[in-house]
Order: C-alpha cells, then sequence, then structure tokens
C-alpha cells in the first residue's frame, strides 16, 4: 500500500496522538511507502505562524526521519487540482487530492469533504 498522509494525519502520527486509530497506525507501519507532500509543511506553518496550532521546527526534516517520503508540487499535480469539482474550497487538501489521484496514492484524512473525489481514503480514526 502506498499512503499519502494529510497533515493533521501527520501531526497526529509525530505527536504519538490517541486521535490516531490503531488500523490506521498499523496501516502506516506496515504501508510500502508512506509521503507527505509539500503542502503539509506549507500549510502547518502558516497555521503556526497564525498562532493556530503548535509543533516542533524541522518538520520535514522530522518526517522523513520517521520514514516518510517528500511529495514535490509538480505542474501536473496544479492543473489537476484546479481541474477538480468544487466539493472542497481549500487549496491545500484539493492539492492532496490532485496527487493522490495522479500518484495513485491512499489519502489518508478525516476530512470528510474528501469523499466526493474520486479518490481512495484510510480513515485515520479506525
Amino acid at each position: 500500500m502506498r499512503l499519502l498522509l494529510d497533515s493533521h494525519v501527520a501531526l497526529w502520527w509525530l505527536a504519538d496522538d490517541r486521535a490516531l486509530g490503531a488500523s490506521c497506525a498499523d496501516h502506516i507501519e506496515t504501508a510500502d511507502e508512506v509521503w507527505f507532500s509539500a503542502v503539509t509543511p506549507w500549510e502547518l506553518g502558516i497555521k503556526r505562524s497564525l498562532g493556530k496550532i503548535a509543533y516542533p521546527d524541522g518538520l520535514s526534516a522530522t518526517l522523513r526521519s520517521e520514514g516518510f517520503a517528500e511529495l514535490a508540487i509538480s505542474a501536473s499535480h496544479a492543473g489537476r487540482a484546479a481541474d477538480l469539482p468544487p466539493h472542497h474550497g481549500d487549496p491545500f487538501d484539493r492539492m492532496l487530492v490532485a496527487q493522490a489521484q495522479l500518484e495513485s496514492l491512499v489519502l489518508v484524512s478525516a476530512d470528510r469533504s474528501m469523499r466526493p473525489y474520486d479518490v481512495v481514503l484510510l480513515d485515520p480514526l479506525i
């Protein structure tokens, strides 16, 4: 299985947060590949600068040290995100959907707004 973590899931993983379900944690631990998007440090960095969340410095390096691979944003990803139906207004989440679609990744997200998209989702709460 090849997974792409939504930003909140990456934080839950790093914090060993109980919100991350045991079954999902198992999938992450045993996945063939686990990716985090360039969207994650971008989105979370904005939220941190606004005082909405806190996390330690070096987020990307920490995620890489967990064995997760970094997924850059390509022009193809941007084009797909722009062409998605307007089920979800958050540009970061639309990018994650586009990346999951184009890279054939299972998107790990608790965001129910992503369900209408043609993307395989793994619920992190299970």
